[in-house]
């Protein structure tokens, strides 16, 4: 049995409709901000692609208003559940943009459980798309994807494994000051801008680095916007494995 949905969000943005619009509706842009590796056809009808550990799923650009609106719908399941996102955008004084999102759809049998992990998961998301625009404006970031699935662990104990390689000697708290050297990548020296029981993420000047952890899984959604990103995602999935094995 199917449920309809739907969350609703308003955020002001430091970005001019222009920026927003780039961030929202297309690939580079949504890669700087949100999940997987995107690709949007730019028109009414279009195919919007993401691609995330394998897995890529299309839904159909049902509205295309470069400034103004952006909307897509996927196709319905066999029984009948879709999603649908809309993004209106309307300019403020000042260079700022009010930005409001509606993810609607039709939610299966364990709908209770989805939902309140999509509800609880849009303020996160908006809260990076601020970040990429306030620190990195007119840049695109390079995706990074990793899981690992450590059996028979709690959230808190896949938490502590996360900080405890990252922050050793102090608690990953939002403002908290992260200067970490994990082993066989690049130095991070940056702060906590988000964090929550579910995720944290930080920010340094070459990247968004974001940690989600539940029971039993850990992922990671990173944005880098620096030079060196050959290589990245394997050598954090690299990382992330060694950490939690």
């Amino acid at each position: 049995m199917t449920h309809p949905f739907e969350i609703e969000l308003e955020a002001i943005l430091p970005a001019t409709p222009e920026q927003v619009w780039e961030a929202i509706a297309t690939g580079p842009g949504i890669d700087s901000w949100f999940m997987g590796r995107n690709e949007v056809e730019p028109r009414e009808g279009g195919i919007a692609a993401m691609a995330t550990g394998g897995h890529r799923e299309e839904a159909v650009v049902t509205a295309h208003e470069p400034g103004k609106r952006f909307a897509t719908r996927t196709a319905a399941a066999a029984d009948g559940r879709f999603m649908a996102f809309e993004y209106l955008i309307e300019g403020r004084d000042g260079g700022s943009t009010v930005l409001r999102v509606v993810h609607s759809g039709l939610l299966g049998d364990d709908w209770q459980d989805e939902y309140d992990a999509l509800r609880r998961g849009w303020p996160f998301h908006l809260h990076t798309l601020r970040e990429y625009l306030a620190h990195f404006p007119g840049r695109v970031g390079v995706p990074v994807f990793a899981v690992a699935q450590p059996a028979g662990r709690s959230a808190p104990e896949v938490r502590a494994a996360l900080t405890a390689a990252l922050s050793p000697a102090a608690p990953v708290v939002l403002g908290a000051r992260v200067t970490a050297a994990p082993t066989g990548l690049p130095p991070l020296d940056g702060e906590v801008v988000w964090a929550d029981d579910e995720r944290f993420e930080l920010r340094t000047t070459d990247g968004l680095y974001t940690f989600h952890h539940g029971s039993g899984v850990a992922l990671m959604f990173h944005h880098l916007f620096g030079p060196a990103t050959e290589g990245a995602e394997a050598a954090w999935q690299q990382w992330l494995t060694g950490v939690l094995a």
